[in-house]
């Protein structure tokens, strides 16, 4: 029984169904990412094209999230996700007819990048607001959030397995028809929930005063703006360090498609385990404790990854840091999806796409410049340290906080007993 409470947020038909489509569509997702990197880097051989296309494919997420956020609280949650899904089939058949056409244009797979950033600004802020739809006991909104991430983690170790065995057999394009295909599970599994919506909130307000409302919200509630504020850095000092992958694999290791791959899926196994840990907690009041943990974690099998030249060792430290990443963005989602008031929930989600994925491309295209300039090793390295800087950092402002709120719920305590 304890085992089937893992994935007790399944007994629910939309969540199910969601899902379902969703493990199927990620994987495409997957092979797409890894598809495209190893086709910018082999036609370019350029550590900094690789930052360039990364940063085109997610500044889009920053600049647009705080519009996404505001407009998903006023308007149905379910149609911008539905048409940002329809959109993103659209996108990915472009770039497989393109490729298929042996039309290899830098230029035009940088376009699409904006384009695909540009879908996933509404779709990532759109999907994580209607999450709490899903589940009917919001006592298991952490479960469906923690299985979310095992699904994704999943697909992390498929995708990248399938696309280095499909990009050594068939070349890049097959990999995005393949992504173009997976998203007619999602589009039909949602086309079948049975979703009884709360009503928007009526808003005359401009979009823009819903961001700054969002940011006035985010004054008053200290940790969940810490742990926005530590996702932020991580993803522009850390998590950026995968851009560098084709470099480690076709440079470093001296390997193909198939070693880039390995990379991947090694980071998905990590990310796997830390997704299913997340999964079998029955309660969230240890998250921040697990965030700062998994920071440590992350920043230091980053570090070790970059220092060994073996590679066993190098999927191994690979497996540690994914570990790390999932664990710290499984708790910092769940924490804010549990503590953020729902008349909110729209805003708050769009200041974490904004630092989770919004801060990516800053990360990539530092990442690719200092690569071109200092190598990859060392660049890796430097990441891994401040990732560990970070982690020190966040842990000693969140005891701070909590130390500075037991003193005033003190004071309360006692000038209440004086009255």
């Amino acid at each position: 029984m304890k085992k089937l409470q893992v994935f007790r947020s399944l007994r629910y038909r939309n969540y199910r169904l969601y899902f379902t489509g969703q493990s199927i569509s990620l994987i495409g997702t997957w092979m797409q990412r890894m598809a495209v990197s190893w086709l910018v880097y082999r036609l370019t051989h350029s550590a900094l094209m690789l930052g360039i296309v990364s940063f085109a494919g997610l500044i889009p997420s920053l600049l647009l999230s705080p519009y996404a956020g505001a407009l998903t609280d006023r308007h149905n949650r379910y149609r911008i996700l539905l048409y940002s899904q329809i959109a993103s089939m659209i996108q990915s058949g472009l770039l497989a007819l393109m490729v298929l056409m042996h039309y290899y244009n830098i230029t035009g797979i940088i376009l699409l990048s904006i384009a695909q950033g540009v879908i996933n600004a509404f779709d990532t802020t759109s999907r994580q607001s209607l999450m709490i739809e899903f589940i009917e006991d919001k006592a298991d909104l952490p479960n469906a959030i923690a299985l979310n991430s095992t699904m994704v983690n999943l697909a992390r170790i498929l995708g990248p397995a399938l696309a280095g065995i499909i990009l050594n057999a068939f070349g890049e394009g097959v990999c995005f028809l393949v992504d173009f295909l997976t998203f007619v599970a999602v589009i039909i599994s949602l086309l079948m929930m049975r979703l009884v919506l709360q009503p928007s909130r009526k808003n005359n307000e401009n979009i823009w005063e819903g961001f700054k409302q969002g940011y006035r919200y985010l004054q008053t509630h200290r940790d969940i703006r810490a742990t926005i504020i530590m996702m932020a850095f991580t993803s522009i000092f850390v998590t950026s360090f995968s851009t560098l992958m084709p470099v480690f694999a076709r440079d470093i290791y001296k390997g193909n498609a198939t070693t880039f791959s390995w990379f991947g899926s090694s980071t998905g196994i990590g990310a796997l385990c830390s997704a299913i840990y997340m999964a079998s907690l029955k309660q969230s009041k240890r998250l921040l404790n697990i965030l700062s943990t998994a920071s440590v974690l992350f920043g230091l099998g980053v570090l070790l990854f970059s220092l060994v030249h073996i590679l066993p060792l190098a999927l191994l430290f690979l497996m540690l840091g994914g570990a790390g990443m999932m664990m710290q963005i499984s708790s910092t989602n769940t924490y804010i999806q549990t503590h953020v008031d729902n008349h909110m929930r729209g805003r708050i989600i769009s200041y974490y796409v904004m630092a989770f994925q919004g801060m990516l491309p800053i990360g990539s295209l530092i990442t690719g410049f200092a690569a071109h300039r200092l190598g990859a090793p060392l660049t890796v390295s430097i990441e891994g340290c401040l990732g560990l800087v970070c982690a020190g950092v966040f842990t000693w402002y969140m005891r701070r906080l909590r130390a500075q709120q037991a003193l005033s719920a003190d004071n309360v305590s006692v000038g209440g007993s004086v009255a």
